[in-house]
């Protein structure tokens, strides 16, 4: 029976994993400091049955509705539970913000009580929580089944993205920190964990999280210059206003905006880098006395493939969600000298182009410093 023991390698590439599993851990119990800030504190959230609906009060203009639809509920959680009470729903004539329910729909509730009593309920939106658990669960399980443990690591660099996100950066940001230098502080650790879970602690990791650094500072110093340059305010984010009329009138959104362009461009700079070091490795593996010079190029030859495709996701990516907007301006004949310059448009351009100089620069430099690092340390080295 073979013995199992515990080598260098195996701890550098195993650690990666414990090291997520202690970040995790202690960003769920880390409280972000807002949690008494939220405006239904005094109320009960819980879950009911639509029972009936009354659409009396409602009044239809067009495609437009307001007014207030009327629901018999049933209470499926929390201490009111199994009591049948009336809840209300207002709509405000916004066909982005408005929900209709009918009968039979879940619906997410507030109730407010006084003495056990209902006193009031607000119907929040659909409940959707439970369809979201299961895509997760569908998500989670396809990784497992069809990358094994490399889906596992995947799903903890996943999860830690979002704890990272929601219990740090946000909150941070709220707070009124400078948005640049705590926006490069975490994609930092989510590069230097995402990387590590892929590669290890070893030459393949330190060569990636150089490229990706590299890429990223210089998506950082393009997106601050211009961004200035356009002229763009970060009130182009959406909803971004609602926060200075809800009091954080210090938040500078501007360099916010001015973060999410490296932040939204991390991914597919980070994606880039570590193909390229795993192809890089994979032919130092196949071709142990290769030159220096030949795996550079080879490296070269990896990255200018990517980023032919990489550079149309950043588009697609951001770009996706203004569908709608594109028709408009089709619709209304506007002309593209307009359209571009528009600020929101803009933005985009802003975003899309300097992700990809990002690209630009993170494929030949992770190229090189792979080629100076692997055969640096290969036993067959050359410097051919």
């Amino acid at each position: 029976m073979k013995r199992f023991t515990f080598t260098r390698e195996f701890i550098l590439y195993n650690a990666p994993i414990l090291v997520s599993a202690f970040l995790i851990i202690a960003l769920l119990l880390i409280p972000t400091g807002f949690e008494d800030a939220i405006i239904f504190k005094e109320a009960y959230q819980s879950t009911a049955k639509v029972l009936a609906v009354d659409n009396s009060d409602i009044v239809v203009s067009g495609i437009i509705s307001s007014g207030e639809q009327s629901c018999q509920l049933e209470i499926l959680s929390g201490p009111f539970k199994g009591r049948i009470t009336k809840g209300v729903n207002n709509l405000s004539g916004s066909l982005e913000q408005d929900k209709f329910f009918v009968i039979g729909d879940k619906a997410l509730v507030y109730i407010n009580q006084k003495d056990g009593e209902i006193t009031a309920v607000s119907m929040i939106d659909h409940y959707r929580l439970n369809y979201a658990v299961i895509l997760a669960g569908l998500f989670a399980i396809g990784l497992v089944v069809f990358a094994g443990k490399t889906g596992a690591r995947a799903i903890l660099s996943f999860a830690l993205s979002i704890l990272l996100i929601w219990k740090l950066l946000i909150p941070l940001y709220l707070r009124g920190y400078q948005p640049i230098i705590i926006g490069i502080f975490v994609v930092m650790i989510l590069t230097f964990v995402i990387i590590s879970l892929v590669f290890g602690f070893n030459e393949k990791f330190y060569a990636a999280f150089m490229g990706v650094s590299s890429g990223l500072l210089l998506t950082c110093i393009l997106g601050i210059i211009f961004t200035n340059l356009f002229k763009i305010h970060g009130s182009v984010m959406v909803n971004s206003e609602s926060l200075l009329y809800a009091g954080f009138q210090h938040l500078n959104l501007t360099q916010i905006f001015m973060a999410s362009i490296f932040i939204g461009a991390s991914g597919a700079v980070t994606d880039l880098a570590v193909d390229i070091t795993a192809a890089m490795n994979e032919v130092l593996e196949k071709k142990p006395d290769i030159s220096r010079k030949e795996l550079i190029k080879s490296g070269m030859v990896v990255g200018s493939a990517n980023m032919g495709t990489m550079t149309t996701t950043l588009l697609l990516a951001y770009s996706g969600g203004y569908i709608s907007l594109l028709m408009v301006f089709m619709a209304q004949g506007t002309p593209v000298s307009n359209i571009l310059n528009y600020k929101y448009v803009s933005a985009e351009i802003v975003e899309t182009i300097v992700g990809s100089f990002g690209l630009l620069t993170v494929a030949p430099l992770t190229a090189v410093i792979c080629g100076f690092l692997f055969v640096e340390h290969h036993p067959h080295k050359s410097d051919d």
